[in-house]
């Protein structure tokens, strides 16, 4: 498949064989990284790359538009079928560049949107002091009310969203693992005026495959996601626009001309590649077993007593606090299970004590080793080797014991080549 580097620039192949060898060998639990299929690979590296495609489908600023405007009509079309909506933008570059196409088509410098903050689950581009985004609209923050239970504090939400009057409600999250009511988001949108916009990137495949509930459903706006992570598609973003041709419209012209040039219009291939497996039964049978592998590495986690965010997972993921629990910070943790082949991320917890580089938790989740077609005795054994390692750190013996164990599920469970 790469004989062509192979050739010409054997850094680079030496490079590229090396990650496929670490993503054979290990269990990938960083749940806004998955595995795409051989299908999704090949539209990626096509010779769609090549092609400059400023403008919409009929609509282009350039020529040679015959094949570019059939891939992106197609993952249109089959966007909008999958979320159960009218209208779907698919060339934001990447999940952070739609949320800010999304802020100045909805709103005004100045303007205020009403988020999750950061260190209760939400994301950078939901206004965190540092984004360059926090610059030019005015972002105020809702929380949990118990992070042990995860329940959002709704009544504060109100109390904040009639004070401020935002522009927009935002609902979604980064590292949250319990289901929003998107029918409280929308009844306090209404009172106040706003727009609802969901961030769904982390479980827009659950969505997709009926495993999570839609906020279309319960009257949302607009949708934000990336098209990887759940959705199991390239690296890139996408905009949904529930019903309104005026919000779709302005939509449409925040990502261009206001926000970026040409498309990638390989990347628009591969989303539309990936959208039609996840149209499959198949897909659904998916996205069902990513939530009952959570629950069963939940299950360990409560039995050795582990404290997880939230009090356990309704979706994909996991937020545990290892320093409170297990005397091991976030970091560390990340490190040593690296050493047994469990690839995971560091995190804060909510009201975290420690600094965001040294944290005291750990996030974890299932979409990528589902993918493998691993299930819940899989899962629990995963979850029972994190556990095993992050208590013996410093045992060498027994990580290499490990990781050997690990080496042998990677091997009776390789990453597949096709989902359909």
């Amino acid at each position: 498949m790469y004989d062509y580097i192979k050739k010409q620039d054997e850094e680079i192949f030496n490079a590229i064989e090396g990650e496929e060898k670490r993503e054979a060998s290990g269990i990938e639990l960083i749940p806004s990284e998955n595995y795409v299929s051989r299908a999704v690979r090949e539209a990626n590296g096509s010779c769609f790359t090549n092609k400059y495609s400023e403008g919409y489908p009929g609509k282009r600023y350039y020529g040679g538009q015959e094949f570019t405007d059939v891939v992106e009509t197609i993952a249109i079309e089959r966007a909008k079928q999958l979320f159960n909506c009218q209208f779907a933008n698919v060339q934001s570059l990447s999940g952070a560049p739609a949320n800010v196409a999304m802020y100045f088509a909805l709103m005004e410098p100045g303007d205020t949107v009403l988020g999750m903050d950061l260190g209760h689950g939400g994301h950078l581009t939901h206004g965190h002091p540092t984004t360059s985004i926090n610059k030019v609209f005015n972002f105020v923050r809702y929380k949990m009310k118990d992070p042990d239970t995860g329940e959002i504090d709704y009544d504060e939400l109100r109390r904040v969203a009639l004070e401020h009057k935002p522009k927009i409600i935002l609902a979604g999250f980064s590292a949250y693992s319990r289901e929003l009511d998107y029918a409280k988001f929308v009844e306090i949108a209404k009172e106040v005026g706003a727009y609802t916009v969901a961030d769904m990137a982390h479980i827009a495949g659950l969505i997709a495959g009926k495993a999570a509930r839609n906020p279309f459903d319960d009257g949302f706006d607009v949708i934000t996601t990336t098209t990887h992570k759940t959705l199991r598609g390239p690296r890139g973003g996408m905009i949904l626009t529930r019903a309104s041709e005026e919000i779709a419209t302005k939509i449409n012209k925040a990502v261009f001309p206001g926000l970026q040039g040409g498309p990638h219009m390989n990347v628009v291939a591969a989303k539309a590649v990936c959208f039609g497996e996840a149209l499959t039964p198949a897909f659904q049978d998916y996205a069902q077993q990513i939530l009952k592998n959570a629950k069963a590495m939940e299950a360990v986690f409560h039995r050795e007593g582990v404290r997880m965010l939230g009090g356990g997972t309704s979706n994909h993921l996991i937020l545990a606090d290892v320093f409170g629990s297990l005397g091991v910070t976030g970091k560390e943790a990340e490190t040593v299970l690296d050493e047994v082949g469990v690839t995971l991320n560091k995190n804060m917890i909510a009201d975290e004590p420690r600094t965001a580089m040294d944290p005291s938790g750990i996030r974890f989740g299932t979409p990528a080793m589902t993918t493998r077609k691993m299930k819940e005795v899989e899962a629990t054994r995963l979850a029972e080797i994190m556990i095993e390692t992050l208590r013996n750190k410093d045992d060498v013996s027994k990580k290499q014991t490990l990781r050997e164990e690990v080496r042998t599920m990677c091997e009776k469970f390789p990453i597949p080549d096709s989902f359909v």
